[in-house]
């Protein structure tokens, strides 16, 4: 009918034969949710800078998605974690009554909002902490494409020696913040009119300052090592300013803990000096080990070089 209307159209079907229907291209099926979805990765394993935003923020969207379960499950436990935060304030006013009898030391919260705000900041803090393997898998996923088989090794070992590396600075910390709360507290004079009333939300983010740089300060080897294997530096190198490391872990520790007390500083500093002796060590040996591969490999090269000349 359409080429009946239009002769033009007519005559140029006519010349050109009988019509050859063209291949239909089949629908590109969406996906649902396609947007919070990671974008497909070719088998070459290169990604556009799209793909990457796109891997990105579904990475993220995950992270803050596994941090609310997180805190959904760790709210049946709210009444645990506040006596268990809690525990280190009561030890140190129990130690600090068997020497000052008479001091009063309470603690308290300032305002209406101050309840909430308490548990909804211990609810985040124990819903990190839980779901802390399942979002370092999201951060460890995203890195992962970009690396090589060895360097995904080595990165394994790496964050395998860290987690427990963070998790005891953070317990050494949660140990030593009683002992740091009786020095600081034991200033108010004795038999002194003046009460110690000490906030439960600015303590609590006193605590996990505490906690925080604890456990980033115990990393130090992991760093340490993780610099010597990328060649950046030495164990020679590492032992050749020792003494001086060693000075500024303690100016470190002096600078870095919050409660400004000698005793966290010494818990703090001596821990790091024999965590950096121990990475100068490590180092040291796989210094060795590097140079005889070394040295093997020159080996070899001479051999087949020999064996060439030869023949």
């Amino acid at each position: 009918m359409a080429n009946w209307l239009d002769p033009a159209r007519s005559a140029s079907a006519d010349d050109a034969g009988p019509a050859v229907a063209a291949p239909q291209e089949a629908p590109v099926k969406k996906r649902r949710l396609a947007w919070l979805r990671p974008p497909a990765i070719s088998e070459d394993g290169r990604m556009t800078l799209v793909d990457h935003f796109r891997e990105l923020r579904y990475r993220v969207i995950m992270i803050v998605v596994l941090i609310l379960i997180g805190m959904a499950v760790t709210a049946f436990f709210y009444n645990d974690l506040y006596e268990f935060l809690l525990r280190p304030y009561l030890r140190a006013v129990q130690e600090l009554n068997r020497s000052r009898p008479d001091q009063q030391v309470m603690v308290v919260n300032a305002g209406v909002a101050a309840p909430m705000t308490l548990a909804i900041k211990i609810v985040a803090i124990a819903g990190t902490v839980v779901s802390s393997p399942f979002w370092l898998y999201q951060i460890w996923a995203f890195i992962v494409p970009g690396l090589l088989a060895k360097e995904r090794r080595w990165t394994l070992g790496f964050i395998g020696a860290g987690v427990p590396l963070f998790l005891s600075g953070v317990a050494l910390g949660y140990w030593v913040l009683p002992k740091g709360l009786v020095v600081l507290l034991g200033f108010t004079p004795q038999n002194s009119p003046v009460a110690n009333m000490v906030e439960m939300v600015p303590f609590l983010t006193f605590m996990i300052q505490i906690m925080l740089v604890f456990g980033v300060a115990f990393l130090l080897p992991v760093v340490i090592v993780a610099l010597d294997f990328a060649g950046v530096i030495t164990g020679a190198q590492l032992a050749a300013v020792r003494s001086y490391s060693i000075v500024g872990i303690f100016i470190f520790a002096a600078v870095a803990s919050p409660s400004t007390d000698p005793i966290s500083m010494l818990a703090l500093a001596v821990p790091m000096s024999v965590l950096y002796v121990v990475a100068e060590i490590i180092c040291r040996v796989n210094d060795r080990r590097r140079a005889g591969r070394l040295a093997a490999a020159e080996a070899a090269e001479v051999e087949s070089g020999t064996g060439t000349a030869g023949d």
